[in-house]
């Protein structure tokens, strides 16, 4: 039974890091109604949903960089000039950014997609909760339809089709992990907090800067709930999740992506593998 179910979780895995690639630019087109920029790869894919074949999108923060922590060339900017749109998301460098996404294009729209998202302490990861992407959803369909108001019916509809494929991932999501409701899983950042708060999960993260006291707390607490695989986040310390897996007998790492671009199939990956680790 040991065997198969770590086959399973390593086939989890793979499918987990098969998208993390990604593709950062696209770059402005005439054929395009539509040119947008975006802070992070998931954002591409709500936007290329909701505006298909009309937008290009620009991902700012694009393969392998760190969104919270990323700082783009200042001739990255540059690549704003031709955009119509930013769709901001809520991650602290994005005010740092501002000023530089203007001086870039004193015309480009700013769409602040958090609009009418509750943040508990500032938590930027509203991507991750397929609930707040379907307000998210509809941020990006009105700018849409703003800016290219002969292109609405087909703004209308793709918004339509995503938010009911959003409804369905919700429930697909809530059937998995309905079994391990009230468990918890170990991360060593905390970016799956409304992850899982919908679904009924609790979540205890490492933090930026743990110390020993709190390593070998989370140590206690995976021992007396049985928590043998602490997530981590590739680029951030690696170093410390191995040390607390170390503590606990039989545990390992793996890591767990929030930026993943194939966002749907990596939540369901995601789901499947967090059931799997708390039976």
């Amino acid at each position: 039974m040991r065997t198969s179910r770590v086959i399973l979780m390593t086939l989890l895995l793979s499918l987990l890091l098969a998208g993390c690639g990604g593709t950062r630019y696209e770059a402005p087109s005439a054929d395009a109604d539509v040119n947008v920029a975006v802070s992070i790869l998931p954002q591409r894919y709500f936007v290329r949903k909701i505006g298909g074949d009309h937008v290009s999108v620009l991902v700012m923060a694009g393969p392998g960089e760190l969104p919270l922590t990323y700082e783009p060339p200042k001739g990255e900017f540059k690549a704003l000039k031709n955009r119509d749109a930013y769709f901001l998301i809520g991650i602290p460098p994005e005010n740092a950014w501002a000023p530089n996404i203007t001086e870039a294009n004193p015309d480009i729209k700013i769409v602040d997609t958090t609009l009418g998202i509750e943040r508990p302490h500032n938590d930027p990861h509203i991507w991750l909760s397929p609930r707040l992407v379907k307000i998210q959803a509809r941020t990006i369909a009105d700018a849409f339809i703003e800016m290219d108001p002969q292109h609405e019916a087909d703004y209308r509809a793709n918004l339509d089709a995503f938010l009911a494929d959003l409804d369905a991932l919700d429930a697909d999501l809530q059937k998995t992990l309905q079994p391990v409701a009230g468990k918890t899983f170990i991360v060593s950042h905390p970016a799956w907090g409304y992850f899982a708060r919908d679904y009924g999960l609790k979540m205890e993260a490492m933090g930026d800067s743990p110390n020993c006291k709190s390593i070998n707390e989370l140590a206690q607490l995976a021992q007396k709930e049985n928590i043998a695989i602490i997530f981590y986040q590739r680029g951030f310390d690696e170093e410390q999740p191995q040390l607390l897996a170390s503590l606990i007998e039989g545990a390992r790492v793996m890591p767990l992506s929030p930026l993943n671009p194939n966002w749907e199939n990596n939540l369901r990956s995601v789901s499947l593998l967090l059931a799997e680790s708390m039976r």
